[in-house]
């Protein structure tokens, strides 16, 4: 990135690149002068075949080399050299190990303590009022078929109704 340019001095770029470049002319001993492709891209195929931006002036030979936060596609790697990455930045998600932990009740998890005893309550009171109206009003029974309308019978109706199990007519 360009740094601010203060009373008319020269522009002077920073960071990680232009380390990376000074590095290496100190380390293979070589001077260079920065400066930006004319068209400030980075580089696509036109119509004719040709490439604009920074892969345009390599090809050209108007540049040695291109130093950018440049996405290597196989197009690009067809017309020059692209060193390995240096830096990376890949989107990373960490997570905090799960406990080892086997929670007993774990089925319990989707609903509030509040609601599951409304439900509860709910089976309880129901089932309460088919034992009354079964007791109050019982009903006509066919000869020689035995139903029992107890209250713990009366519960496991409601229960099995709410849940949804139990023996399905076809």
């Amino acid at each position: 990135m360009v740094s601010e340019n203060v009373l008319g001095k020269p522009k002077k770029y920073q960071g990680f690149s232009i380390d990376v470049l000074e590095a290496l002319a100190t380390y293979l001993g070589f001077k260079y002068e920065i400066y930006v492709a004319p068209d400030h891209k980075y580089g696509s195929p036109q119509d004719d075949g040709s490439w604009n931006g920074l892969i345009g002036e390599l090809v050209f030979k108007r540049a040695d080399i291109g130093i950018s936060a440049l996405t290597i596609t196989p197009d690009r790697e067809n017309v020059v050299d692209f060193t390995t990455r240096y830096m990376d930045y890949s989107v990373g998600v960490l997570l905090r190990k799960a406990e080892k932990t086997v929670d007993m009740f774990a089925c319990l998890a989707p609903f509030d303590l509040s609601l599951w005893a409304c439900i509860a309550g709910t089976v309880l009171l129901v089932g309460l009022l088919v034992y009354l109206l079964n007791w109050l009003n019982p009903p006509r029974l066919q000869m020689g078929s035995m139903t029992s309308t107890t209250l713990y019978n009366s519960m496991w109706f409601v229960y099995g109704s709410f849940v949804q199990q139990g023996k399905r007519q076809t």
